[in-house]
């Protein structure tokens, strides 16, 4: 076994160094900047997402539930972007950069503008440093060594650190209604969702209450309800267009 590790631990190093972006599909920008706070981000978030869907990459929210089942159950899939203001006393300038789920720098690109004003100018620049950002071109790489990293933690589970990072597919349950198949993804200690096994979408996300095994339901359709655990299954109070309520059943497989 620490042999595997050893040879997997060698081969995902060898591959991050030569990772690209264009390697990957998804891309998860912060709803606030770090080093752009007090509501004086410029917009800058924005334009990034815009500019990253304009090259064919996928944007994911800060909020996992809203997150594809297949980003969702494999985070590795997913790059971190941010945006950092490189201070300068004449220029406006900053540098996105790119972090993998190893917490390790793909890439960074810098910008500059001669603008003085901060708003125009760090958007300027935000924008001269995107020019230089490929094209997503999705690697199967990529996808193959987040699978291989996922099942090794699932394997060595019982190092203490292996413990702490177990992947979140190693815990989905499988769940049926009306003959079809739910996977239920735990995305934080208090949340959950339930995924249609045909569709990367979200059907519901649970949020625990004060009281145990209750939780507050928001559907895909954005209707809010309630669930509960009974009996190992899981129950939606399903809101009907009199205002009544219909009980649905989750059976646990």
């Amino acid at each position: 076994m620490k042999k595997i590790s050893t040879l997997l631990a060698i081969a995902v190093i060898t591959f991050i160094k030569s990772q690209a972006v264009s390697d990957y599909r998804y891309i998860s920008v912060p709803s606030e900047l770090a080093d752009f706070k007090e509501n004086k981000s410029y917009g800058l978030n924005t334009i990034l997402e815009k500019s990253l869907k304009g090259k064919k990459y996928t944007i994911l929210p800060e909020n996992k539930s809203n997150w594809p089942a297949d980003a969702l159950g494999n985070p590795c899939k997913v790059l971190n972007a941010d945006i950092l203001n490189d201070k300068s006393m004449f220029r406006n300038k900053l540098i996105i950069q790119f972090k993998n789920c190893s917490n390790q720098i793909v890439l960074e690109e810098k910008g500059s503008s001669t603008i003085k004003e901060f708003e125009a100018g760090y958007q300027d620049a935000l924008k001269q440093a995107v020019v230089k950002i490929p094209v997503s071109n999705p690697s199967s790489q990529i996808e193959n060594l987040a699978e291989a990293k996922s099942q090794e933690v699932v394997k060595t589970s019982e190092e203490p650190k292996a413990k702490e990072v177990i992947s979140q597919t190693s815990t989905a349950q499988k769940y049926t209604n009306k003959n079809k198949t739910f996977q239920k993804i735990q995305i934080a200690d208090d949340q959950f969702i339930l995924v249609d096994g045909n569709s990367s979408v979200p059907f519901a996300t649970f949020k625990s209450t004060a009281k145990k095994d209750v939780y507050r339901v928001k559907l895909s359709s954005g209707e809010s309800t309630l669930g509960y655990y009974e009996n190992g299954n899981i129950v939606i109070e399903m809101p009907k267009s009199n205002g009544e309520f219909a009980n649905e059943i989750f059976t646990a497989n």
